[in-house]
């Protein structure tokens, strides 16, 4: 049985519509109830929920939080899935990138433009995409989204079109 971390720091695809105020917002986790929709039979995904936050809140202390986490599951030999914002998801990866060079799995970045449970939303392809993904990529730092997978230092968000680009 293959093993996968998948950690999850909020973004649009962690997104829900907040009745008071009328908003889509970061709240609450909600990866683990979509993961549970997968057939998955000889995976083990262990799910972790580091933070909630919209991409364009994250610090360089919320990117150390990451940074050290993942640090922590390299021993594990195991490929990580990160969910994230995607406005500085490339920021994030690259951060990663940078401090690890020699990385020996897949680290792979996905997210959503649309959030999980909305009409029309990527979210669950992304997420189902990046962890197939995970399992046959070599090592290196990704960005999984659209079908398409991008090593992270080729890669920008095009707002225009709601997609990512080779850069």
């Amino acid at each position: 049985m293959q093993r996968i971390y998948l950690l999850s720091t909020g973004g649009t695809i962690e997104k829900v519509y907040s009745e008071q105020s009328g908003v889509v917002e970061n709240r609450a986790a909600k990866l683990e109830r979509y993961l549970r929709m997968l057939r998955l039979p000889d995976a083990e995904i262990r799910a972790e929920h580091l933070m909630n936050k919209d991409s364009l809140e994250m610090t360089e202390e919320d990117r150390a939080k990451v940074r050290d986490r993942v640090a922590e599951l390299l021993k594990e030999n195991a490929p990580i899935v990160i969910s994230h914002g995607t406005d500085t998801m490339v920021e994030t990866g690259m951060f990663l990138e940078r401090a690890f060079p020699e990385v020996k799995i897949p680290v792979i970045l996905t997210g959503a433009m649309t959030p999980l449970g909305f009409e029309g939303s990527d979210a669950l392809q992304n997420l189902t995409e990046s962890l197939f993904a995970a399992r046959l990529l070599k090592p290196g730092v990704y960005v999984v989204m659209h079908g398409q997978v991008f090593p992270v230092s080729k890669v920008r968000k095009d707002k225009d079109k709601a997609t990512f680009v080779w850069k």
